[in-house]
């Protein structure tokens, strides 16, 4: 009975000091989003062509990477979901249509479809 509950004691310990570590990474990760997502654009400067501007693509909160496929050899890549969505951002805001390129007829890569991953609400 002894031994049970040593072995009982480790498990508990070890199961908590493996949720706190999770935490802290995930804590560290979504901190380092917020510090990325403050100096990079959430789109790659193309607009999708049905809308006339860059679509933001909400996925859940605990998304954190994406896959962007390309056209060649060894040309997929899995990056960072830096920004998220807030509710309070501003409503209205201007942008030169000008200022974002169309999909080009042959695109290279998925990050050319105008449309952008942004991590959901908390």
């Amino acid at each position: 009975m002894k031994r049970f509950r040593q072995v009982a004691v480790l498990l508990a310990l070890a199961i908590s000091i493996a949720i706190l570590t999770t935490t802290t990474e995930a804590f560290e990760t979504n901190q380092q989003a917020y510090w990325r997502a403050q100096v990079q654009p959430w789109n790659a400067g193309y607009y999708s062509a049905g809308w006339g501007m860059p679509i933001a693509l909400v996925v859940p909160p605990k998304a954190a990477t994406q896959t962007a496929w390309g056209w060649g050899v060894g040309n997929t890549r899995v990056t960072p979901i830096n920004h998220q969505f807030h509710a309070m951002c501003p409503v209205s805001g201007s942008y030169h249509p000008y200022s974002f390129a169309p999909k080009p007829v042959w695109p290279r890569d998925t990050q050319q479809m105008g449309v952008y991953y942004i991590r959901g609400p908390w």
